[in-house]
């Protein structure tokens, strides 16, 4: 795996982190590009309108998103490249656990953990 906080630190930066999730903030201006990294799966969060080109598995694809958008991600690695003329902030929401598994303690209620 290749975490996007060591490819690239300028860009993301480590919100939260617990046994279970770790947040992510991302924050780019136009024409900033992302090194090749990983995410397990995720929950996106858009904060700001932007368009992008993401690279993955050899394809490009356009991705045109909209302020305050949620979606779903599933695990990937991928590179990016701001083509717009907006900045880029989002919060990823990467889950540790592997898909399917259910917690060994489950909660209910915030934690602070």
């Amino acid at each position: 795996m290749t975490d996007p906080l060591t490819t690239d630190p300028g860009l993301y930066q480590l919100v939260f982190e617990n046994d279970r999730v770790r947040v992510l903030e991302y924050e780019d201006r136009p024409g900033d590009a992302t090194h090749a990294h990983t995410h397990p799966d995720s929950v996106m969060i858009t904060l700001s309108s932007f368009r992008r080109v993401i690279t993955a598995g050899g394809r490009d694809h356009d991705v045109a998103l909209e302020a305050h958008q949620v979606r779903w991600l599933d695990a990937q690695q991928h590179q990016g490249r701001n083509v717009g003329d907006t900045a880029t902030h989002s919060i990823f929401i990467e889950l540790k656990e592997p898909h399917g598994s259910a917690p060994a303690d489950p909660r209910i209620g915030p934690s602070a953990s």
